[in-house]
């Protein structure tokens, strides 16, 4: 048996879908969302996309990168993946050292990961000098034949819209994402300061569905959204569902999914997938009034590099 990590290159394109949809099949990931994050990553971010490979078979990747978005200096993330079948032979520890070794070296004080809530997952992670921070929980709502609640009326001086009539401005739609960004529970925190970045990195993703992404307004301005990622299919991701500080406790987030979840029902999509923070108890409530129901949960491991 020969094992070896090594970078990412185009030809690897559907090895790495295949082994991050049997790792995580609830996430949404295609050919273009794979591209499009490494060609156009951030040069301060410093990503490096590793796959491990055993007698020429891809079974395991990784993603990492700098936090360089964040307020505080040193913090950076890696998402290793290896393949149903492969594990426990080595894969995971070879991406991950390979994944702090380039981390350390661009600077990087902190590595936080994401590991599957298993026993046999945090053990892995602690072994190796990671401790675990937070959990969060992965759902999923059956839109072909589960039933979704009705769409409410709307309140005087309420209407709705989706993310595709800002496509000619987005910067209200920029500036909602970046006040509800800074309220979520996180362990890294992201300053959304820099427009042409944001439209180059989220509102020009691949996967985000301007169509079927749902934008309340209340007297003309963003009250409240949720960014719709698709694969086109039949898979339907909540990227983000957010609530302006001064709308809250009036609905409006469940006003927003209700019509996008009815939208990509109607358009096909038989799949939805979302995930919370343990601690986000008002989304984790919101989701299981829709009828998400829990399927994976992930605990977030930190690690100090010195």
């Amino acid at each position: 048996m020969t094992l070896l990590v090594r970078d990412f290159s185009p030809a690897d394109t559907d090895a790495w879908i295949r082994v991050r949809r049997a790792s995580v099949p609830f996430m949404v990931t295609t050919r273009e969302s794979v591209a499009f994050e490494r060609g156009t990553a951030h040069p301060d971010k410093k990503t490096r996309m590793l796959v491990a490979e055993e007698d020429g078979e891809v079974i395991g990747t990784a993603f990492a990168g700098i936090a360089y978005d964040s307020a505080e200096p040193g913090q950076s993330f890696v998402t290793p993946h290896i393949g149903p079948g492969h594990r426990r032979r080595g894969a995971g520890a070879l991406l991950l050292r390979a994944a702090e070794e380039h981390l350390g070296a661009e600077g990087a004080t902190a590595v936080y990961a994401w590991v599957q809530d298993t026993p046999e997952s945090r053990s892995f992670a602690e072994r190796r000098g990671y401790r675990p921070t937070r959990s969060l929980h992965f759902q999923r709502l059956d839109l072909a034949n589960g039933r979704l609640p009705g769409r409410p009326p709307l309140p005087a001086g309420v209407e709705l819209r989706t993310a595709a009539d800002f496509m000619d401005d987005p910067r209200p739609m920029f500036e909602a994402d970046a006040e509800a960004t800074a309220d979520e529970p996180s362990d890294i925190s992201t300053d959304f300061t820099d427009f042409d970045d944001w439209v180059n990195h989220t509102w020009n993703h691949p996967l985000l569905d301007h169509g079927l992404s749902t934008v309340v307004m209340a007297d003309g301005r963003v009250a409240a959204f949720t960014a719709a990622h698709t694969d086109g299919l039949t898979r339907y991701w909540s990227g983000m569902t957010g609530t302006m500080r001064a709308q809250r406790g009036r609905g409006f987030a469940k006003l927003a999914k209700t019509d996008s979840l009815h939208r990509a029902r109607a358009a096909g999509y038989t799949d939805a997938f979302t995930s919370n923070d343990a601690d986000n108890r008002p989304m984790l409530a919101v989701n299981r009034w829709f009828g998400y129901e829990i399927c994976a949960s992930e605990v977030r491991h930190v690690r100090e590099l010195g």
